[in-house]
Order: C-alpha cells, then structure tokens, then sequence
C-alpha cells in the first residue's frame, strides 16, 4: 500500500507541470507580474528534530544553509560572493554585430543597464544577484525568474527565486510552449507547482554533470569537512572550559567507604571553590592523566587541516580562511590572484553567461547584446592603464574602444541616471 502511494504521488508530481501549464495559458495573466511565491519555505516548514552526536547530518538544503551560517563557511562564501557582487559591469555589442548593423544600440543598451541597475520596485543588482550567487555556491542552483512588462523603457523585471525549490522536467524537449521548470510550495498536487516556462527563470548550475539536470555547489563538496570541523572545535571549546575531564584520581587499597566519602568531601567543600585540597592518608593518591595536558589535545593542528579541505572546496588559498602561516610577502600576492583566477573569474563569468543567454536573447530577443564584467579583463588598475596608454599611441585603439572597454559611454552621450 504505502509503495503505491508512493508511485502514485511521484507520478501526480511529474504530470502536475503540464496540467498546470496548460490552466495557466487559458487566462491572459498580467504582464511583469511574479508567479513564484517570495518565500515558500515559510509554507512548509521543516521539522527541527535533534539527531545524534555521532550521526553526521545529509546535504539537504536546509543543513546545507545552516552549514552557510557558520564562521569558516560564511568566510568562504563571502569572499566569492561579496567581489563578484560589488563588481562594475558594463553592457556592449556582441562579437559580430557593430554600431552601424545596430543603429538604436546605444538607446537599448541603457534601457538594459537602467532595468538591471533596477530589476524591481525593492531591489537592485546587487540584492537581486547576491541572492542567486549565494545559492550557486551553497548548493549550486541559482535562480532568478524573469517576467515581461509590455514597457519599452522597462521591459522585464527580475525577481530572486529559492533554488531549492524549482523542480526540473527532465523529459523537456526544447518547446519554449513548454514548461521547463516548476516551483514547489510544499506538499503535493498541481496546485502546489508553479510552471515556468523556458524563458521565465534563470537556473544557473555551478560544476554542471551528465548523470543530473543539478549542479553541484561548493558547499556541497565542502559540507563532510565543515560537519567535522564544527565537531572538532565543539570538543576543543569543551575541552578548554574543564568541561572534559582529562584525568582521574587514584587511590590505592581504598574501601569503598572511604571512596564514596571522597567524592563527597571534594564535591562539597573542594569543586569550584579555588581552595587547597589536603589529604592525609597512608599512601599519597595518584594522578592519571588521559590526555597530555597541553595544547595540542585542542586538535589545533587537525582543525587547521579541516581549514585548508574547506579552502580547497571552495578553491581559495587557505590564507582568505585565516590560516596564514606559510603566508609571507613574496607569496601573498600570487594567492590572491590564484584565488582571484580559479573562484571568483568562473563564477563570475556564468553569471555573465546566463544573463547574455537567458535574459537579452531568450527573453528580450535582443541576441546583439552582452553582458560583462570589468574587472574580469585584468587584476592590476595601474598595469591596464599603462597597456590601453601605449595602444592608444601607437594607433592600434581609438579613445571610443578604450572607453567602451573601460564601461564608459562615448564622447558627449549622456548618460541615463
């Protein structure tokens, strides 16, 4: 009975997409308007039971953005997330097309760059894309929905979508009719699904794989560590407040009267009192300790390793996680370009993918367009400088291409604010 059940919800869930799609598109909904809920998760909340110690938690959604809220991991999230975010970027041709193939470019570039500065009446570009980059790296499903307005002058609008819960039809075969996508709210029935079609959401996959239409997040591969981690330094703070005896007291040829009058005695007038305990008895009683007494039962050196793992998944250098050590000038600067190079250059430029793609050629149409960031080209202002000055004498660019490559607009356009 219950596998029936199970079978027959599993199939509800996959027809329910369809089904709803197809009640969706008999009504004409308002233009520019959001389907997907804001917050679902609030709709069905999940249940907060305690496991064991030793039991090590499933990367499910929920454990994975609890692990997001710890020190090392947030670390780690924000030195990716926050650059990415706060990065200039600039809107230009695609390669192929010019200004004279383009006559109205210019117009429609800053209709772009006005609408992604403010992709709906709450948020901005950074809110907006903060939110997607936060769900690429925890997980490795950004989404973003975009909805047409009908506005020449606003001609979409972009909403933050919990990744989490957009479902994938696998079985989509390229109809932008279609629904590709659908969000959960909780329980089951096609009145709990949202379709969306091709192009209303933007599903941005980190470390995308052949055998799952999912990606694979950085906090994901991280996610055994930091459980491991978190353990590790629970002991040692346990550890270092006496809350974890590391030795015991040994009397020899005591009876067990006198065993039990001890531990009375030091419980009552000795424990927690800072005087001096007095003994005085035949033998002289022994100490036996567990542990060295020292530092190193802290696992300093063990937590330090689970730091460098984390840094690994999160392909940074361990100094950006604090660890700097084997840090000095000569390699300080070689690391924060490699982590520059390896975790901030590709997610960047997936992003930048996503939003050329999905947003200017599958939404708008206007495939003529792209989306890029500037700081992407080269890490030192000064060195960049000096390369565009030296081009710029020798004849090889023109004012205008250095400041198109700089995201400055031409010589006497003004600039919509």
């Amino acid at each position: 009975m219950g596998l029936r059940t199970t079978v027959t919800n599993a199939w509800q869930r996959l027809t329910a997409i369809d089904a709803a799609a197809r009640e969706t598109n008999t009504a004409d909904a308002t233009r520019g308007e959001r389907k997907t809920a804001l917050l679902p998760s609030i709709l069905s909340p999940l249940s907060q039971g305690r496991a064991g110690q030793n039991a090590t938690p499933k990367p499910t959604p929920a454990n994975l953005r609890k692990f997001a809220e710890t020190p090392v991991a947030r670390r780690a999230i924000n030195v990716v997330k926050d650059k990415i975010a706060s990065m200039d970027w600039k809107i230009k041709l695609r390669r192929g097309y010019s200004n004279n193939e383009v006559p109205d470019a210019e117009a429609r570039m800053q209709v772009l760059r006005r609408c992604l500065q403010e992709p709906n009446v709450s948020d901005s570009f950074h809110t907006v894309f903060e939110q997607a980059l936060e769900d690429i790296l925890v997980g490795g499903f950004g989404t973003i929905e975009m909805e047409s307005t009908g506005d020449a002058q606003r001609p979409f609008h972009l909403w933050a979508v919990d990744g989490a819960t957009i479902e994938i039809d696998v079985t989509w075969d390229g109809d932008p009719a279609k629904p590709r996508y659908a969000q959960s709210q909780g329980g089951l029935g096609r009145k709990n699904l949202i379709p969306l079609l091709d192009d209303e959401l933007m599903y941005i996959r980190l470390n995308p794989r052949s055998h799952t239409p999912f990606g694979l997040g950085r906090l994901e591969v991280a996610f055994e560590t930091v459980n491991q981690f978190l353990t590790a330094n629970r002991y040692a703070g346990r550890l270092a407040s006496n809350s974890v005896v590391q030795y015991a007291l040994w009397l020899n040829e005591a009876t067990p009267e006198q065993h039990d009058r001890l531990i009375r005695w030091w419980q009552d007038e000795i424990e927690g009192t800072g005087r001096v305990p007095i003994l005085s008895c035949e033998q002289k009683p022994e100490v036996l300790r567990f542990a060295g007494g020292t530092d190193a039962d802290l696992r300093i050196q063990w937590q330090e390793f689970l730091m460098r793992l984390i840094a690994n998944a999160f392909e940074l250098p361990p100094m950006l996680l604090g660890l700097q050590g084997d840090v000095n000038k000569s390699t300080a600067g070689e690391m924060a370009d490699e982590a520059f190079q390896s975790a901030i250059v590709p997610v960047a430029r997936l992003l930048a993918e996503h939003i050329t793609r999905d947003l200017f050629a599958k939404k708008l149409g206007w495939r003529e367009f792209e989306f890029s960031f500037n700081d992407l080209e080269a890490r030192d202002e000064m060195e960049e400088l000096r390369i565009q000055t030296e081009l710029l004498k020798a004849g090889v660019l023109t004012v205008e291409e250095v400041r198109e490559m700089r995201g400055l607009p031409k010589l006497g356009t003004v600039v919509a604010s």
